[in-house]
């Protein structure tokens, strides 16, 4: 179990969380069939082979420039509103972990919360709307309750929160996004971008605890 990643802890990680998004492409294309247009699972793994291939080209210089790889592979790709957000996340994010150089609970947790500040700048969004951002809220905050424990401890806390977020999501009314149209008729389904974050943080959670 590590408690602090470097720059080829981070890579590596990361790396975990693109090959879990590729290979869970058909959970994503179902669950965006119920809500959207059935297009969220081949948009991420575009994404996330992209990410892999830019991961793979040379060593990270630094954690922060994993992490900004990954966003800008994420952001260039995807395709279509899944892509700017998610890319934003990475991006944004990754600026946390200039300071330290290392992913720890701190950082991790810092990562999260500027992630979804400028998520939330950029899609004009808030909490409650049924999207990804109702994923990246609760595992921000539960990051930071538990960032004085460690990596390990933030990891499980984001990951635990981002899937209580997922089943929140379940209740909510669409109001923004292709979901919006169905209105009620969209409650009782997650949403699919929720479930991505989900599936990131699941992924990050369990590189962390087998490093």
């Amino acid at each position: 179990m590590a408690e602090t990643l470097d720059a080829n802890g981070a890579r590596d990680m990361l790396l975990a969380v693109a090959q879990s998004l590729i290979d869970q492409t058909d959970i994503l294309t179902d669950a965006d069939l119920t809500i959207g247009d059935g297009d969220h699972g081949i948009g991420m793994r575009r994404g996330f082979e992209a990410a892999l291939v830019a991961l793979n080209e040379a060593e990270p210089e630094s954690v922060e420039a994993a992490f900004k790889a990954t966003g800008t592979a994420i952001l260039s790709n995807t395709g279509g509103a899944a892509g700017a957000v998610f890319g934003t996340l990475f991006r944004a994010g990754s600026k946390a972990y200039a300071a330290t150089g290392t992913v720890d609970g701190e950082s991790f947790a810092g990562f999260l919360e500027d992630g979804l500040a400028a998520v939330l700048k950029r899609g004009g969004v808030i909490e409650g709307q049924k999207t990804m951002v109702d994923a990246v809220a609760p595992a921000a905050r539960a990051a930071r309750a538990a960032a004085g424990e460690g990596l390990a401890a933030a990891s499980s806390a984001a990951a635990a929160g981002a899937l209580e977020g997922v089943e929140a999501s379940k209740a909510m009314i669409a109001t923004t996004g292709k979901a919006r149209s169905l209105g009620e008729r969209s409650i009782g389904h997650p949403d699919p971008g929720a479930i991505s974050i989900s599936l990131i943080l699941k992924a990050m959670q369990d590189f962390v605890a087998r490093a």
